[in-house]
């Protein structure tokens, strides 16, 4: 997948378009181009050609682990244990890379925001306790790159966002939608710290 060379490896579950998918990625750290000027967009990692992105490293750390099986209607003999990103790293590594990726990925990982603030829409002040453990980790520019999301990205109905929402095709979803849900879930969950938290 991709132009760069090698192309990064992507996985697809069927062949019907649209169906489940699975990238690797492997964390860019220092420049984004070598000596000789060429962007260090891939990896070989293990036989797979992985994309490189910043932040990765943010997911990596407290994931949720959860068991799959029978039980939960999954068609596995002997349980399976699968360890999911925590949705407050997620979020944050999204916008983090934001600025740095091209027009269709900045749409596409603002629909996954906006996913993930409507999947737990009742349960978002919970992931600004990880929120604040997390911020702990960040630079300086970093804490204020997240917690500034809700002003530089969703202020006001962007281009980026009208990519979102033609990406939902089908749900329904308009520009001012997504718009206001992730305005409103980012309010949430990166809340900046107070000063009595601070002490």
């Amino acid at each position: 997948m991709g132009d760069d060379q090698p192309p990064a490896t992507h996985y697809e579950l069927g062949e019907e378009g649209g169906a489940f998918y699975a990238e690797f990625l492997t964390p860019l750290i220092g420049s984004k181009y070598d000596r000789k000027g060429n962007r260090q967009a891939t990896a070989q990692v293990g036989g797979i050609t992985s994309q490189k992105l910043r932040y990765v490293e943010l997911l990596l750390d407290s994931p949720l682990n959860v068991e799959l099986s029978r039980a939960n209607g999954f068609p596995f003999e002997k349980p399976k244990q699968v360890r999911i990103a925590h949705p407050t790293r997620f979020m944050a590594q999204k916008l983090l890379i934001h600025e740095k990726r091209d027009r269709r990925s900045r749409a596409k990982d603002i629909l996954y925001l906006h996913d993930t603030i409507e999947l737990l829409g009742g349960t978002l002040d919970v992931l600004t306790d990880e929120w604040n453990r997390l911020r702990q980790a960040l630079s300086e520019g970093a804490i204020r790159t997240v917690e500034g999301a809700l002003d530089t990205m969703f202020s006001k109905v962007t281009d980026d966002i009208r990519g979102a929402a033609q990406a939902a095709a089908g749900r329904g979803l308009t520009p001012q939608a997504v718009q206001e849900l992730c305005r409103a879930g980012l309010k949430i969950v990166f809340a900046p710290e107070s000063a009595d938290a601070r002490k």
